[in-house]
């Protein structure tokens, strides 16, 4: 692993006819104490097996996956206990996790990491490569480990290679049908980075806290995940 850091620019945020990056739900976070007790969570809640992860030796965390289809998929991540301590905060916040597991992020690709956060709010964080097998991407990540509009704003990630978790793991019939996420300044959050209003999937509405809504059709019908 390496890291790379690029310095946003001062531009103008674009608006939506001007884009000259592309924005898609990549996949959902799911935080946990424990991979073991993240993936007992979301098993019970969907129905469904999960497939094994790997490890981030960069950020000391590991992780388990799951298919949402051909475009997305679901990540139960926690600190890994038998990973060296990483010298920064972890990403998603996961050093001050605490509680039960939740669906605490959201992450979003683009084909342009460098333009996508020359438009995103200020803490959406700077380039990180990583790989991982055939797989090689880059994420943006805050030295804070924390996203802006307290995990709201999504986690944006720049795919290097044609592999990807969505073209490996099982299809087991689970479909996201709806992403809501919720802020009380959630017109805020969509007047600094108004590229969110082009995701089909995803509505930023207000609330009273940050949380994550997700609709997920199974084999046994349509669950949700919290």
């Amino acid at each position: 692993m390496h890291e790379a850091v690029f310095a946003c620019g001062d531009a103008p945020r674009p608006h939506l006819s001007t884009m000259t990056f592309s924005l898609e739900l990549d996949h959902l976070a799911v935080a946990c104490r424990s991979i073991a007790e993240g993936v007992s969570f979301v098993e019970s809640a969907l129905g469904v097996g999960m497939s094994p992860g790997g490890k981030h030796a960069a950020m000391g965390t590991h992780n388990a996956l799951l298919s949402l289809g051909p475009d997305a998929y679901l990540e139960v991540i926690s600190v890994d206990p038998a990973a060296s301590r990483p010298g920064r905060n972890r990403w998603f916040n996961l050093d001050n996790h605490a509680g039960p597991p939740r669906l605490a992020n959201w992450v979003c690709r683009t084909d342009d990491l460098d333009g996508a956060l020359d438009a995103a709010p200020a803490g959406t964080g700077t380039p990180m490569a990583l790989a991982r097998g055939e797989l090689a991407w880059r994420m943006a990540v805050d030295d804070t480990g924390k996203l802006p509009f307290d995990g709201a704003m999504p986690a944006l990630i720049q795919w290097d290679t044609d592999a990807h978790p969505c073209k490996t793991l099982p299809d087991v019939g689970l479909r996201l049908r709806s992403l809501d996420v919720f802020h009380p300044e959630a017109s805020g959050l969509l007047e600094v980075f108004p590229a969110l209003k082009t995701l089909g999937s995803v509505t930023v509405r207000h609330g009273p806290e940050m949380g994550l809504v997700a609709r997920i059709s199974t084999p046994d019908g349509t669950r949700v995940l919290p």
